[in-house]
């Protein structure tokens, strides 16, 4: 099913689960990475965070996209106990987090852009993750077995820790993942309409 034409995709993140989401889904596309500090107002509410820079990664492409080319970029983190948990830094980050999540309900929150010359939208998907205790040897051996430093809260839920210590969720699975792919399916068809009914009348 190709809803893009005549517009072509490219995926601003180096994330490999972004990555293998889109491809499982067939929607093709390429990837263009422009790196951006990722800040954020302190003030800012913990729901607009990953909007806010998903928005700001996508503006780096501004300039470099053509006519034809549709941008999406993300960002995810996990909110847990009013802490906000983006990628830990090192192996004593990871822990750190994995012990705050550990028995614990936490959300995790992704935000998208899509951005092309003439349209762009955004959006926020939010999951609610539910962790069994985590021992302190689960904890040493997840982080040192999935190395889990570029991941929000420093697990990915496809891997072991999703499989054997997640209780429930509620939500879309693949916003936990990185992509909630069905709000993006939406979302891009129905960018891909407007910008046809646009041109129509330039």
């Amino acid at each position: 099913m190709d809803i893009l034409s005549p517009y072509e995709l490219i995926l601003g993140s180096a994330s490999p689960r972004r990555k293998q989401i889109l491809e499982e889904s067939g929607i093709p596309f390429t990837s263009r990475v422009i790196s951006i500090e990722e800040s954020f107002p302190k003030d800012m509410p913990f729901s607009d965070i990953a909007e806010f820079l998903a928005v700001q990664k996508a503006k780096a492409h501004h300039d470099s996209i053509a006519n034809n080319e549709i941008v999406l970029t993300a960002d995810s983190l996990v909110v847990c106990n009013g802490l906000v948990m983006g990628k830990p830094k090192d192996r004593l980050e990871a822990i750190d987090m994995l012990q705050t999540l550990s028995n614990n309900t936490h959300e995790v929150f992704t935000g998208v852009s899509l951005w092309s010359k003439l349209l762009n939208t955004s959006f926020t998907a939010r999951s609610i993750v539910r962790f069994l205790p985590l021992s302190t040897q689960e904890i040493d051996y997840y982080v040192a077995t999935y190395h889990p430093y570029d991941k929000a809260g420093a697990y990915g839920i496809q891997e072991w820790i999703g499989h054997n210590k997640i209780e429930w969720i509620e939500g879309s699975y693949l916003n936990i993942m990185g992509l909630p792919m069905h709000r993006v399916y939406l979302e891009l068809s129905t960018l891909v309409e407007d910008l046809k009914n646009q041109t129509e009348y330039v």
